[in-house]
């Protein structure tokens, strides 16, 4: 079958799938880094300084996020375009259900095939004002993430990645349910999942075990890591709020002590911080057999760049 996207002129064939990519990097553990869409000229410019220099390093794939309810549509579709036409880095591009109509979600599709992306993660993504808010299914669009897997591959040879919750998603009402959703996900036609950022090792190595042993066929597929090194008190605290995500109270007390007591936070004492949790959960995760490192990198290269020079991935330029 023709599909709408296919049609449109791209070749999938032509580009690697993420899970060809990873399994194929002469490293033994690749890393991956994830991009936001700039609001303005100012972080446009920095999100480029970071991609050239990610560029230099050589990661697995990059992925580029999109706003709730779409808000950075456009902006996600363009630059993830640009980024697979004028640099040597392979792209993946969000797409979210959520406030889209199946007719919108297949041209969206087809736009990026158009700009020869066909790695995407498929997201049943955050109600745009509040993400923490009531979903609600758009009334021609789908429900459940899973759907929206199935909507992208019956498109044309698009490969297809979903998110994984390590400490469950905060909408879910049970571990068992969480993990029965993200195996549907991988049943759909997913080939792999990214994690949400997480604290604990642990966590991924429960999530992991939870779905290696409800399907073991799908536990076969790459679960990801997802890490963010800490640089600010305050930054993380807002981003693990808008998620549903936590901190751990150690992890908590620790990163208070070293921001301080004033009304500006020690930044520098956070980000050693921040470096060394996300090194050490990096060594810990390596040593586990995790597929790939993929770092949030908040359009920022140097905190990930130390990281990996600790691990001995990639040298920190002078």
């Amino acid at each position: 079958m023709t599909s709408q996207a296919g049609a449109r002129g791209t070749n999938p064939s032509r580009t690697p799938s993420i899970v060809e990519r990873i399994t194929s990097d002469a490293r033994s553990t690749p890393f991956s880094v994830e991009f936001y869409p700039p609001r303005s000229e100012q972080e446009e410019q920095r999100l480029w300084r970071a991609v050239r220099t990610f560029e230099q390093m050589h990661p697995a794939f990059v992925s580029l996020t999109y706003g709730a309810g779409g808000s950075t549509r456009d902006r996600t579709v363009r630059i993830a375009g640009q980024i697979a036409e004028q640099t040597t880095l392979l792209p993946v591009a969000h797409l979210t259900a959520v406030d889209h109509s199946i007719s919108e979600l297949r041209g969206l599709v087809g736009s990026y095939a158009d700009r020869g992306i066909v790695n995407l993660l498929a997201l049943r993504g955050d109600p745009p004002g509040n993400p923490l808010g009531d979903w609600v299914k758009h009334p021609e669009g789908v429900e459940y993430a899973d759907e929206l897997v199935r909507l992208i591959r019956e498109l044309g040879d698009f490969h297809v990645g979903v998110a994984s919750f390590p400490e469950g998603h905060y909408r879910a009402e049970s571990l068992e349910r969480d993990t029965h959703c993200l195996v549907s996900k991988l049943r759909s036609g997913a080939e792999y999942s990214i994690t949400q950022m997480f604290f604990e090792v642990e966590d991924y190595l429960r999530l992991r075990d939870r779905v290696a042993a409800a399907d073991p066929e799908q536990g076969s597929k790459p679960i990801i890591p997802g890490i963010l090194p800490i640089t600010s008190l305050r930054q993380v605290r807002k981003i693990v709020e808008l998620s549903g995500s936590q901190i751990p109270a150690h992890l908590e007390e620790r990163l208070t002590r070293a921001a301080g007591s004033g009304n500006q936070e020690d930044r520098a004492e956070v980000r050693k911080v921040g470096i060394e949790l996300a090194t050490r959960m990096s060594e810990r995760l390596i040593a586990e057999g995790a597929p790939c490192l993929h770092f949030c990198t908040l359009n920022f290269a140097r905190a990930t760049q130390e990281v990996l020079s600790n691990l001995g991935l990639t040298p920190v330029a002078a």
